[in-house]
């Protein structure tokens, strides 16, 4: 039987950089995010020497954005601001953020629990090139109680993309489409009585 088609024919190109660590998780999402979009990418690894290299093909790291929430101050801002923040190299929301968002071709999300992504971002340093973005949940991670969080409001690789594309293409039914398979992997995984451990914490990204 044929594979499936991707549920989003996705405008803009995600690459998701996955930790080693993360590869064999069986609450992971990554692969769900490549599963569910047209043009999404997943490279397993921990350092990478540019854009151009995880990608495996030519890419202007100015086109690019990044999901990394690091010591960002988006938590303090107020209800409203938005569900995508364009931040600095210190963590703060940028003054012009449609500007920030206009003329993105793709976005990386890094993928593993707090401290993978934070080895991944350190580990890249040409990640501190491309446009820096933190989604601020609407609402909890659908992952409920299958796993504690490392920060609260965390949410799963596959919730932060979906809520950046929704943002960034302007299409409120990319989510739906992105969370239906996710749903019914948290399904499947309470009727199995599968969790995950204490070391499977993931961060928001």
């Amino acid at each position: 039987m044929p594979d499936a088609p991707p549920r989003v024919d996705n405008k803009i190109a995600i690459l998701i950089l996955q930790h080693p660590q993360e590869r064999d998780r069986v609450l992971g999402t990554a692969r769900l995010v490549a599963d569910t979009l047209s043009s999404a990418r997943v490279v397993v690894g921990l350092s990478w020497r540019n854009l151009g290299h995880a990608l495996a093909a030519p890419a202007q790291p100015r086109d690019w954005g990044v999901l990394y929430l690091g010591s960002s101050r988006v938590l303090d801002l107020p209800k409203g601001s938005g569900s995508l923040i364009a931040v600095d190299e210190k963590g703060a929301p940028l003054a012009d953020q449609p500007a920030e968002r206009a003329g993105l071709v793709g976005l990386v999300a890094l993928d593993g629990n707090w401290a993978q992504a934070k080895a991944l971002w350190w580990r890249n340093a040409w990640l501190t090139r491309l446009r820096r973005f933190v989604v601020v949940p609407s609402g909890p991670s659908l992952y409920g109680d299958l796993r504690r969080e490392a920060r609260a409001g965390a949410v799963s690789t596959l919730e932060a993309v979906a809520q950046a594309l929704c943002v960034l293409e302007d299409d409120p039914a990319i989510g739906e489409k992105m969370l239906q398979p996710f749903r019914e992997m948290v399904v499947a995984a309470r009727k199995a009585g599968i969790r995950d451990s204490k070391r499977d914490r993931r961060a928001r990204r």
